[in-house]
């Protein structure tokens, strides 16, 4: 008897070490993670690189396109594109099965790329949300599929249906915003008129709920974003004339701060450490937000001096999100520098070319936050682990994570670049370039 319960115990310790474990894994299901935070909570994974590189579980070929995978449900969410005819083409939403690369489902439809920058594919991140994916094409095309078999539920043309005109834009990347899923509403970056640089659409049906903000501007790349402040639920949405906050359940305005920006580079996402909330942009630099702690409303904290891409006072950054954290701002600069910042004021800490290797213009990366390190893929198809701290910046491991495949528009020492911002989910690493994405482990059991 008392054998036969030693055994049940060590059973239910097992079984709950496994729940344990279970409960560790997390899905990625959109740009940069669950509320696009950038933060990969998962334990127990590869301290460092071993010297034979990385374990790739799957490679699955893939067509062109800038835009990263999602992944959930035991399934990675992908776009591509091919061109068939000069700047037209054919855009496509994939579907493989997480655990072994397997390609589940596509649909395809057609796009064409005439004044659009940049034309090497979809920049939108996928989104994931329970049975459905909205996917948002780089010509403005967003579909809502069913997750498991990729059956259309509804469609929005941004140019038929907002009379989105993209020649109008100037320095035109084209739709790049992927969509943000709150509650019953999908909330999209169109640039339709009138009056609808942002629309709310039901996630279930595509109905419109509201629109706000008028559209005779650039409308920029940012990805919105949800804060609470002041007592209330904010929808962030930035434009390269300025900062909008609106009540995401109406579209109603709470505050405006102008902040112009040059060449519609609204590309690395708002990030809200407390009561800041912290912008930057290639050329025009950083800009730091008060967020009034009472009722909705902000006011500028400080704001970088410089508006040259090559005399850089703070953050200048093109791609990367940076980190703000325990008072500090760690970022990748207008050409390459990882930079460490004190939030208070924005004075630089200190800079290092070590991260991203070559001093040129828009060289870059992505950081992810996972405990105490940072995880940074820089657009050589490197993988770094590191630690940022005031006092600079400390590499633990370096390995080959994929081939960079897409040109750069200047002069690089590798001549491709890979701008592509991975998922993280299930002890794994998923990105692509443009022609394989990759399930890459990060799990030690894999090494040994």
């Amino acid at each position: 008897m008392r054998i036969t319960m030693r055994i049940a115990a060590a059973c239910l310790c097992l079984l709950l070490a496994g729940g344990s474990a279970r409960l560790l894994a997390e899905d990625w299901p959109e740009f940069r993670g669950a509320g696009r935070l950038g933060v990969w909570h998962e334990t127990g994974l590869l301290e460092a690189f071993p010297d034979a590189g990385l374990a790739v579980r799957w490679r699955a070929p893939i067509k062109a396109g800038l835009s990263g995978p999602a992944v959930a449900g035991g399934r990675v969410f992908a776009t591509d594109w091919e061109p068939t005819d000069g700047m037209r083409g054919v855009e496509r939403a994939l579907a493989f099965d997480e655990a072994t690369g397997r390609l589940l489902w596509a649909v395809e439809w057609e796009a064409d790329y005439a004044g659009v920058m940049w034309e090497i594919g979809p920049g939108a991140t996928p989104t994931v949300d329970g049975e459905r994916v909205y996917m948002l094409g780089r010509t403005g095309t967003l579909s809502a599929l069913d997750v498991e078999t990729g059956a259309l539920l509804w469609r929005k043309q941004f140019g038929d249906d907002y009379g989105v005109d993209r020649m109008h834009w100037g320095f035109d990347w084209g739709h790049a915003s992927a969509p943000l899923v709150d509650g019953e509403r999908l909330i999209c970056l169109v640039g339709g008129s009138p009056d609808a640089r942002l629309v709310a659409f039901d996630k279930l049906t595509g109905e419109e709920i509201w629109r706000a903000l008028p559209s005779e501007t650039d409308l920029g790349v940012a990805q919105p974003i949800i804060v609470e402040a002041g007592g209330a639920r904010q929808l962030i949405a930035w434009d390269p004339e300025e900062v909008v906050s609106l009540d995401p359940a109406t579209g109603d305005i709470y505050w405006r701060q102008p902040y112009v920006v040059g060449g519609g580079m609204t590309v690395a996402v708002p990030v809200q450490a407390g009561a800041q909330l912290f912008l930057t942009t290639f050329y025009d630099g950083p800009l730091m937000l008060a967020l009034n702690q009472d009722r909705p409303a902000a006011s500028v904290a400080w704001k970088g001096a410089s508006n040259s891409e090559i005399r850089t006072d703070g953050l200048h950054a093109v791609l990367a999100t940076p980190i703000v954290e325990n008072g500090y701002i760690y970022g990748i600069g207008s050409y390459g520098q990882l930079r460490g910042l004190d939030a208070r004021t924005g004075e630089r800490l200190w800079e290092t070319q070590e991260a991203t290797v070559e001093r040129r213009r828009w060289v870059s990366g992505f950081l992810v936050r996972n405990g105490d390190r940072v995880l940074i893929n820089n657009d050589r198809g490197e993988l770094i682990i590191a630690r940022l701290s005031p006092e600079g910046y400390e590499e633990i491991s370096r390995a080959h994570l994929i081939d960079p495949t897409s040109p750069p528009g200047n002069r690089r020492e590798l001549r491709f670049v890979n701008w592509v911002h991975p998922a993280y989910a299930n002890r794994h690493i998923y990105t692509r370039n443009d022609e394989e994405i990759i399930s890459v482990s990060m799990d030690p059991a894999d090494y040994r």
